[in-house]
């Protein structure tokens, strides 16, 4: 029992680091490329050597740092190269999810569709008046989710988990985007808008075209 309660704690820790580093990532304070030293990031965010290295191992896994032999952890570029990169993946997998989605979701995947598109808009009405990061970060986890509620009933959980991992990969070019005023909300939500009703129509040409163009136009203004 003390022995699961202690493990329970180290994942907790792991879990707590990882949600700190991701934002510092998303946000520049942890540069592309920067190299990350056990002890200089024990001395900013706390947690032991094993915890650290764990949490590292964590973001590795989902494409936020590269662990190189010998030489440790490092923050992963942030090119050209890799956000076309980037953009290419996310819209091979979530038009492949979608796809599946709009073949077997039922009448209460629409409504969670609906409900998750309009949490979405609330939260850009938000993030246009309010730059904070707190109102930044709700704004992209609401994109998030109605980006997760399209692909959530393709029935395949291994697709999901790359979905989401990179979405996340692409979300401190969008933050970028955000902070320099290159976002053009009122297209972003005449775009919504329409892959929604297309998604509702079940019309799925258009919906796969307007999903390739709203991420596309989401992270490269």
């Amino acid at each position: 029992m003390l022995f699961g309660s202690r493990q329970d704690a180290d994942e907790t820790v792991v879990a707590m680091l990882a949600s700190v580093l991701r934002r510092d990532i998303s946000f520049g304070l942890l540069r592309p490329d920067e190299k990350l030293k056990l002890n200089d990031l024990r001395q900013r965010y706390g947690g032991s050597n094993h915890s650290m290295r764990e949490t590292l191992r964590l973001l590795s896994a989902e494409g936020l740092v590269a662990a190189t032999a010998q030489r440790g952890f490092r923050v992963t570029s942030a090119t050209e190269a890799d956000l076309q990169d980037i953009l290419f993946m996310r819209i091979q997998v979530e038009k492949m999810a979608l796809e599946k989605a709009m073949a077997l979701g039922d009448v209460a995947w629409e409504g969670r569709v609906l409900a998750a598109h309009h949490a979405m808009r609330h939260c850009e009405a938000v993030v246009q008046g309010d730059l904070s990061d707190l109102a930044a970060l709700e704004w992209d986890n609401a994109c998030r989710a109605f980006f997760y509620s399209l692909c959530e009933a393709s029935g395949s959980p291994r697709l999901l988990d790359t979905q989401q991992k990179f979405y996340d990969q692409s979300r401190r070019f969008r933050l970028a985007l955000l902070r320099e005023g290159r976002l053009d909300f009122p297209d972003r939500a005449a775009q919504h808008q329409s892959l929604l009703r297309a998604v509702l129509d079940r019309d799925t040409p258009a919906a796969l075209g307007g999903l390739e163009r709203l991420i596309t136009t989401e992270i490269q203004a």
